[in-house]
């Protein structure tokens, strides 16, 4: 990359980083700039305003969950190989940002009642794109036949969206040491319940092969 490339590459890395930390609205021109070692028109030269520097931090807070996250399940099975894979990356990427903190998560609480900016509505587009992947996810599931017919794919997503984000808030707001393995049992609880009876003699696809194989293995990608 050129000069101008990597300097703007290295103050999004940092944006990011702060932002994660003290969420969208904590991150300042000045306060990058002073990490950066910048001055603020420095910075401003490669972010017009502060809000384009939030609009992009979330750009790329998506862009870098989709390559952990949802590309590589791409290569899974379509269907239920395929959701779990989708839910094993999500539920190891929750569990990093315990420390780090979730842009997602932080910027629905800071932006959820604001009225309409450029900000939210980028977050909003963010957040439906995952959305839109896992409910396909789900509906593929059930038209390969691994879940049951009256599946509503809705209400599916609601429960799997609602672990993690519980496992956010007990672990990392409430320190609950549990909140892990309950996310993962919960997880794994809900998905079998949705299972036919094909689905859940395959191969590893039995309760604790699948509790093994998807939900305490390494992650695998997602989309």
């Amino acid at each position: 990359m050129r000069k101008g490339e990597q300097t703007r590459a290295a103050i999004l890395d940092a944006a990011l980083e702060l932002a994660s930390r003290d969420g969208l609205e904590g991150l300042t021109i000045g306060l990058l700039a002073e990490r950066m070692q910048m001055s603020k028109s420095g910075v401003f030269a490669h972010f017009g305003s502060r809000e384009d520097l939030q609009v992009e931090v979330v750009r790329e807070y998506h862009r870098r969950f989709e390559d952990e996250v949802f590309f590589p399940s791409l290569r899974e099975a379509r269907g239920l190989p395929r959701l779990r894979a989708m839910m094993n990356r999500w539920m190891e990427k929750r569990i990093q940002e315990v420390t780090t903190g979730c842009i997602y998560i932080s910027g629905a609480v800071e932006y959820d009642d604001r009225a309409a900016s450029a900000v939210r509505e980028q977050l909003v587009h963010s957040v439906s794109m995952w959305r839109e992947a896992l409910l396909r996810a789900i509906r593929q599931s059930k038209d390969e036949g691994h879940l049951k017919p009256e599946t509503d794919p809705h209400l599916m997503l609601f429960e799997l969206y609602s672990f993690t984000l519980g496992l956010h808030h007990d672990a990392r707001f409430l320190h609950l040491p549990e909140a892990v393995q309950l996310t993962r049992d919960a997880l794994e609880k809900t998905i079998v319940s949705y299972q036919t009876p094909r689905a859940s003699a395959g191969p590893g696809a039995g309760p604790e092969a699948s509790a093994a194989a998807s939900l305490t293995s390494q992650p695998t990608d997602s989309r």
